[in-house]
């Protein structure tokens, strides 16, 4: 053998090891970075607790509702917002603790994991929201997947029983809100795809096809009714409980009725990557596509790939940005490329990785600031006034799962 020969394996060898080094950094950075920020963030939520007001505390208890529980944002004053098991948010940060496991298999994430995920158990008879999966799927959802322990597998299966309660056969939907009823009649929201996951997982795990039918249903009808001709999406879509017929088209969090709300974007491309996973319908994979075509192609959508809070918000380039919409087109991305041909494939992660890129570049907080939150520059609802521009905790739930996609698909 002479020395080329001996040479050139060596050379592919280091290569490879040099690609793939550098492809990990990025994650294994991000997850140092949140090791030291979590420890952080647990005593800024204890210091919370322990200045929660007397208002706060009177509120909690003439609504019955549980202790403060885990993180949802900051506060225009600066204050770490705690909330009860009730808000739509309370399920992201057990998810985050349980990524954490899962990255460094580490006990003490698992224990702090199970700890924020079991004071939201009464959720799971909770029939007032449609918020179940984002609440139950991401704290007890990612527990069972990564433990198999059967207890979790239980608050799971009620969490479904319950979540289908709210189940029209008329309109073919579940029904999202239950406030603003002198605006809606049968709201449905874009954003309500995302539960839809905790469906299929029931229907895979009991067998029973009642969550598939109606899984399936709720897609079809949204794929029917939210979106435009240039494939962008409403955000509310108003039913008449009755005969199923659309009311109105609505948004409550974009800019205007006409407009596309980012976030809302970003919920259909992830829910309709996951409705293809779970079915196999090549209608599903074709939405999903088209919505990435129309969230990346459009002309608004800045060179970092980070997009303003609503594709048409009237003040561009002066408006502010929204890392949560980012982080979930990341994420439903690299899951998306698995199931399309090599060009797209390309393309996906290309994107999926400049998005992490940038928000571990420039929107990332900095380590023991920002109450101990990993990203920064979200926007709940600006139409609102509300959560403009802070960190939330979805954008950082959503940045971690993408990171372990990253390493998982790539």
């Amino acid at each position: 053998m002479n020395q080329k020969q001996i040479l050139f394996p060596i050379l592919i060898s280091a290569m490879l090891t040099a690609c793939n080094g550098s492809k990990s950094d990025i994650v294994k950075t991000n997850f140092d970075f949140a090791t030291k920020q979590f420890n952080y963030a647990f005593e800024e939520m204890k210091l919370a607790i322990e200045n929660e007001s007397e208002q706060s505390i009177h509120e909690r208890a003439v609504n019955n509702w549980s202790e403060l529980t885990n993180p949802r944002n900051i506060e225009p004053g600066g204050e770490l917002r705690l909330v009860p098991s009730k808000d739509w948010c309370s399920g992201f940060f057990p998810g985050e603790m349980w990524y954490m496991y899962e990255y460094t298999n580490d006990e003490k994430w698992k224990d702090l994991a199970h700890r924020r995920t079991i004071i939201l158990e009464r959720e799971k008879l909770n029939n007032r929201t449609h918020d179940m999966g984002f609440k139950m799927y991401c704290s007890y959802g990612n527990a069972y997947r990564i433990t198999q322990n059967p207890a979790y597998k239980d608050v799971l299966m009620q969490s479904a029983a319950t979540l289908i309660t709210r189940f029209n056969p008329n309109v073919g939907c579940i029904r999202s809100w239950d406030f603003n009823a002198e605006t809606w009649d049968f709201p449905v929201i874009i954003d309500n795809m995302m539960n839809l996951e905790l469906l299929f997982w029931a229907w895979r795990e009991s067998g029973d096809s009642a969550y598939y039918k109606i899984a399936v249903s709720h897609a079809n009808t949204t794929m029917a009714n939210h979106f435009r001709t240039d494939n962008s999406s409403y955000h509310v879509i108003d039913y008449n409980p009755v005969t199923g017929a659309v009311q109105n088209k609505h948004t409550h969090q974009g800019h205007s009725h006409e407009s596309a709300w980012a976030r809302g974007q970003a919920w259909g491309l992830y829910g309709f990557t996951f409705c293809y996973r779970e079915t196999q319908n090549p209608a599903y994979l074709e939405q999903a596509k088209k919505i990435a075509h129309y969230i990346f192609s459009h002309s608004n959508m800045p060179a970092d790939l980070i997009p303003y809070w609503d594709f048409d918000a009237p003040n561009i380039p002066d408006e502010p940005r929204d890392v949560s919409a980012a982080a979930i087109c990341a994420s439903a991305l690299y899951e998306l490329s698995v199931y399309v041909n090599a060009g797209l494939r390309k393309s996906y992660i290309e994107k999926a990785n400049t998005i992490l890129s940038n928000i571990t570049k420039h929107y990332r907080a900095r380590l023991g600031e920002q109450k101990g939150f990993l990203t920064t520059n979200s926007t709940g609802s600006k139409t609102h006034n509300s959560e403009v521009d802070v960190p939330i905790v979805y954008a950082d739930y959503y940045f971690l799962e993408a990171l372990l996609r990253k390493q998982k698909y790539e």
